[in-house]
């Protein structure tokens, strides 16, 4: 069985936030203090006896620094009073972590997040020190628009106090905060220029030239209908494809047509964005005009996360072209797909661009 091998690139656009290079979210939330109970003035802790209390603060994230892994700077806020002191305690923490987004094939995307930070402390008793600490946490962002999502995440902080010896405490903080905000996108991403396929036309052979015969007077031939030897609609005096196969849509010298499918994915993602769904959709209209093609959608990814991962993202995508072309009225008998993974890349993997090369949908027509 003849195929014929078309391969088109991916790059990272969808309508989310990962379309986009930069987030800011306007966070509020609450913080529980493990050393809230902690009020005597022996063992006031890390943080003195510092109430549980609300937080506000923001979030930014960067898109365009790193695929895998987005670096994004947090600043809360947050004050209360300690037992027993008039003032207020003001605490300011800033966290710098590491973001990773889970790709789904849903408006909603989970994330996990760690890093480190810092604290400082405003109107505090002696006890409270400003100092270092480790996060984590884990969330999630729910697509309202295209440039806003809903953001919720839980967050743990860790903070160990130099002052522990002496307050009589061991000296560790223990906080976790419940947070939430909108998410609001911008900076768009541009979208890679896919080249444009010709459709590709096979040569007619000319035949070997025959040895001139002299003329021989005959009488003139009786008007005959123009013929169409194969039934693709151009007359066999035109025809330099004649024998074409049924069910296959030719151009105008009746040679079969060929298409390519184009589509942009963004890292880690199998959503297809509105410019994508009209090529699958002129696709379809090109398999449904040409009913003697079948289609076997083959996924490719670069080389970012483990090869088991790249495997199911790769099927998974093409699996989501196949079933497009489904919804638009190709029958599914005639489409299958796999996916290759990382394993056949066509540019380097060291580079953003060889990468966003590598990402692509290649589809196979056959007879």
């Amino acid at each position: 069985m003849k195929k014929l091998l078309f391969s088109s690139l991916l790059a990272a656009t969808l309508l989310n936030a990962s379309d986009y290079n930069y987030e800011v979210t306007p966070v509020v939330g609450y913080l529980w203090n493990s050393t809230a109970n902690e009020n005597t003035q022996s063992n006031r802790g890390a943080m003195g006896g510092v109430d549980n209390h609300a937080l506000y603060g923001l979030e930014m994230q960067m898109n365009n620094a790193c695929d895998l892994i987005k670096p994004e700077l947090s600043l809360l806020y947050g004050r209360d009073r300690a037992d027993g002191e008039t003032d207020k305690t003001g605490v300011l923490t800033t966290m710098l972590n590491g973001v990773y987004e889970m790709p789904t094939d849903t408006a909603i995307t989970p994330f996990a997040k760690a890093g480190v930070g810092y604290e400082w402390y405003t109107n505090t008793h002696p006890n409270d020190f400003d100092g270092m600490l480790l996060d984590a946490g884990l969330g999630l962002k729910a697509e309202i628009t295209d440039r806003i999502a809903l953001k919720l995440e839980g967050l743990y902080m860790y903070k160990m106090n130099r002052n522990g010896s002496a307050d009589g405490s061991n000296g560790e903080v223990h906080n976790v905060a419940a947070l939430a905000g909108l998410t609001f996108s911008f900076d768009k991403k541009a979208a890679p220029v896919a080249a444009v396929a010709a459709p590709a036309v096979a040569e007619a052979v000319a035949p070997a030239p025959k040895a001139e015969a002299k003329p021989v007077p005959a009488p003139a031939p009786k008007a005959v209908a123009p013929i169409d030897s194969d039934g693709d609609g151009v007359i066999d005096s035109l025809d330099k494809c004649p024998g074409t196969p049924k069910g296959f849509k030719v151009d105008a010298d009746g040679c079969p047509l060929k298409a390519t499918l184009h589509l942009n994915f963004a890292t880690d993602s199998t959503k297809v964005d509105a410019e994508g769904a009209a090529k699958v959709a002129e696709f379809a209209s090109f398999l449904k005009e040409s009913p003697a093609y079948k289609a076997n959608i083959v996924g490719h990814t670069d080389s970012t996360a483990s090869d088991a991962y790249n495997q199911k993202l790769s099927e998974k995508r093409a699996a989501k072209v196949k079933s497009m072309l489904i919804e638009d009225g190709v029958d599914s008998s005639r489409l299958t797909s796999e996916g290759m993974g990382e394993k056949m890349p066509i540019a380097s993997n060291k580079t953003k661009e060889g990468r966003a090369e590598n990402r692509r949908i290649e589809v196979e027509l056959c007879k």
